[in-house]
């Protein structure tokens, strides 16, 4: 398994890859959600996916986009950076990473490198 934290306005996301499965947790919430269980903004599906501006069944297509896009890597790893270069598009700033139950690694490192 590996996770990573997020930090979004003033929330804090985590996201923790297992296998073929995504799980998202917010601070607001407390407990993990897997996509399905997520409200999608329609504006960010359609700016990843324009060609689902006008389909009444976006939100499903969107998802199983996602689930087909995690499928097509073969590590956990290869899955999390995925993720966070996506979430980096919306804003979400990636903060810590941790694989396999071994220390954090900082994501987000000043502009000196620290």
């Amino acid at each position: 398994m590996i996770g990573a934290i997020f930090q979004f306005a003033n929330e804090v996301v985590e996201v923790r890859v297992s296998d073929n499965q995504v799980y998202f947790r917010d601070t607001k919430s407390g407990g993990y959600a897997t996509i399905e269980q997520l409200n999608l903004n329609k504006v960010g599906v359609v700016k990843e996916h324009p060609d689902l501006k006008d389909d009444t069944s976006w939100r499903i297509k969107a998802i199983e986009r996602f689930k087909d896009k995690i499928k097509s890597y073969n590590t956990e790893l290869q899955k999390m950076e995925y993720i966070i270069q996506d979430l980096k598009k919306f804003g979400y700033k990636p903060m810590l990473m941790q694989q396999q139950g071994h220390r954090p690694i900082k994501l987000n490192k000043d502009e000196d490198g620290k």
